[in-house]
């Protein structure tokens, strides 16, 4: 291999003939799950204008938001979500913040918010992955020497890669590191963007961070990396107050003659002075952390970073209609202050918590645009299916198939069974239905499984799934022993369960350390009035977690009520079987934990028989769906 630059290499970077090894990039097509602040008919305009998800907002003179473009918030996996984005929007962002893992090790906790108190609650095997910092290797990885300091450059290369694709010829690049890893992360950049293109360092001193008593000097800041992608890039030059006060000045001006800074002088030749108390913004940001005490912008969230920060950011190095994106977005406050400050935004995060945090936090903004909620779905999954068990990424074949199931069958801890049209695999007394990795799983799919359980004389079925026909968890007329297929499966004298296939079997850490868990569907429960002609109300009645002796003790010594497991929920009047239509929500925040159970009256223009889905978020960020048919 020659060498023609300075530049990081560690194992698998390049392979035995010298060539770059490259990551395979998938372009999915994204769904969107939620649309938040935007009404049905504003929907159904958009949908007739033949707009698709990810048209691009020209900005146009009197163009505005509404036209052909909504704020998105994506649930997702970068590896997959980065590519996907790259067909619509290569060569569009004018601004890329991010906050990565810092390579710290650090085993972070979260805060839920439980009857308006705080507690901590570890994170998930999947949100380790991202935000715990951990990463390991494998043993074929071992072999080949990688380090997990060396799996998290190459990692890191990926994801700037991409990242510079997506820039604008003008467009910038912000990356937040510390001590640990960014002077390795410097020249990974370096190589990315090339040297000539860095354009600061910046300091951020955190002077109010309490250190205790340390053995050496106490780490106060962290560090940005900004580099453009062309040396024409924004800029704009920012001040802020001096700590010092008013302070006498010597006035300058730029010489067009010789291009250098000379004094400025008056009409007696005397140099010309001026008193200011502000002073231009440099490369040492000195601003506070965020504060435990500040239940207004800390959301008790690992990560979180004080807005100022963003908002300089924000300010120096784009314009207003500009398109911002961050691919670690956390709990939102890039997208809060993109918001506020009128750019548009794009925000991805693998965290279930993380997106609904942001959600949260969006909401309570005053007029917030709308925006969509979407991930890759089955779309995803498909993938995963063909690359992880078939011979290309679109392999559906029945060998395919049975890989697939006979792995999930491993991790659920069962064993395959043969000759079954229905049933899979069996767990001691149980036996087992796995749902189709890209479709839910339906009420017709159990009856088949219930129906050779029955004949084989078996007592018990659990049936595992990635998504679920609408209503198939929920109880029956405030019956806490489930739904109707439930009682169903009682009447013939079988145990029926329902299991939620998570997404942590796709992570492959995840999967071979034996860490993924199978959950119980949670179900819900209303009472629907009809106050007056045309107008209904909706009040929640119950919310069932199942499986809380897996919820970590401090949370559950705070639950008096099943209540204090919701964190959110909203209402959908006229759900189209397309994308969730937020009409009535309500939500905890951390300065007011309480909840409301009753929804706003809501009026139909006209009678009819309507579908209404009920939407529950718990405090885990977890959500619950269930459908009712409502006629007025």
């Amino acid at each position: 291999m020659k060498v023609t630059r300075t530049e990081l290499v560690w194992p698998s970077k390049y392979d035995e003939a010298g060539n770059r090894v490259e990551q395979p990039r998938v372009w999915l097509p994204f769904q969107v799950i939620e649309t938040v602040n935007m009404s049905r008919p504003s929907r159904e305009v958009a949908r007739r204008s033949e707009q698709t998800l990810f048209d691009f907002w020209d900005p146009k003179e009197g163009a505005t938001f509404e036209e052909g473009w909504r704020n998105k918030l994506i649930w997702g996996d970068n590896k997959y979500v980065l590519p996907s984005l790259l067909r619509d929007f290569t060569g569009k962002v004018d601004l890329i913040y991010i906050d990565p893992p810092f390579y710290t090790g650090d085993d972070f906790t979260f805060k839920v918010t439980v009857d308006g108190d705080d507690v901590f609650k570890e994170r998930t095997i999947l949100e380790e992955k991202a935000y715990r910092d951990t990463w390991g290797v494998s043993l074929e990885e071992k072999d080949q020497g990688l380090t997990s300091r060396d799996r998290y450059l190459k990692w890191f290369y990926e994801v700037v890669a991409l990242l510079h694709e997506l820039l604008t010829e003008r467009g910038s690049l912000y990356v937040h590191l510390d001590w640990h890893i960014g002077h390795y992360a410097k020249v990974v950049l370096d190589e990315v963007f090339g040297p000539g293109n860095f354009r600061n360092e910046i300091v951020w001193h955190y002077y109010n961070k309490f250190q205790g008593n340390v053995n050496r000097f106490a780490s106060d800041h962290d560090v940005i990396f900004w580099y453009s992608r062309t040396s024409d890039y924004k800029f704009r030059p920012l001040k802020e107050k001096r700590a010092e006060g008013t302070v006498r000045q010597i006035r300058r001006s730029w010489d067009k003659t010789t291009g250098r800074i000379v004094n400025v002088k008056g009409p007696d030749g005397k140099v010309v002075y001026r008193e200011t108390d502000e002073k231009a913004v440099d490369d040492v940001w000195r601003l506070s952390m965020l504060q435990p005490a500040d239940r207004t912008q800390n959301l008790g969230y690992p990560t979180q970073k004080p807005k100022s920060i963003v908002e300089r950011i924000v300010e120096a190095s784009s314009d207003e209609g500009d398109l911002v994106l961050d691919c670690f977005s956390g709990s939102g406050t890039t997208l809060e202050v993109a918001e506020a400050m009128g750019r548009r935004w794009i925000g991805c995060d693998l965290s279930r918590y993380g997106i609904h945090l942001s959600r949260k936090r969006l909401l309570g903004m005053p007029e917030c645009k709308p925006f969509e909620v979407l991930n890759l779905g089955k779309y995803e999954r498909q993938y995963w299916q063909g690359v992880t068990f078939g011979r290309e990424s679109n392999d559906n074949t029945q060998q395919a198939i049975f890989e697939y199931l006979a792995f999930v069958l491993r991790l659920y801890k069962a064993e395959p069974v043969a000759g079954m049209a229905h049933l899979h695999g069996r767990r001691a007394g149980a036996m087992i239905h796995i749902g189709a990795i890209d479709a839910p799983v339906t009420i017709d799919e159990i009856t088949l499984a219930l129906d050779e359980c029955a004949a084989l004389k078996h007592k018990e079925l659990h049936v595992l799934g990635w998504e679920w026909e609408m209503g198939l968890a929920g109880p029956n007329n405030g019956v806490r022993a489930g739904s109707l297929m439930h009682q169903a499966a009682k009447a013939r004298g079988i145990k029926l369960v329902l299991l939620q296939i998570p997404r942590e079997v796709m992570e492959p850490e995840a999967a071979a350390k034996g860490d993924v868990q199978f959950f119980e569907l949670a179900y819900l429960n209303v009472m629907i009035t009809k106050p007056k002609p045309l107008t209904t109300v909706i009040e929640l009645k119950d919310f069932v977690i199942p499986n809380t002796e897996m919820i970590p003790e401090a949370v559950r010594g705070k639950i008096s009520r099943w209540s204090d497991y919701i964190d959110y929920w909203s209402v959908d009047w006229d759900f189209r079987s397309d994308t969730f239509m937020q009409g009535f929500v309500t939500y905890r925040t951390r300065k007011d934990g309480t909840l409301v159970l009753v929804s706003d009256p809501h009026a139909y223009p006209e009678p009819g028989t309507y579908r209404v889905v009920v939407k529950v978020i718990d405090i885990f960020g977890n959500d619950t769906s269930q459908g009712y048919s409502v006629t007025v």
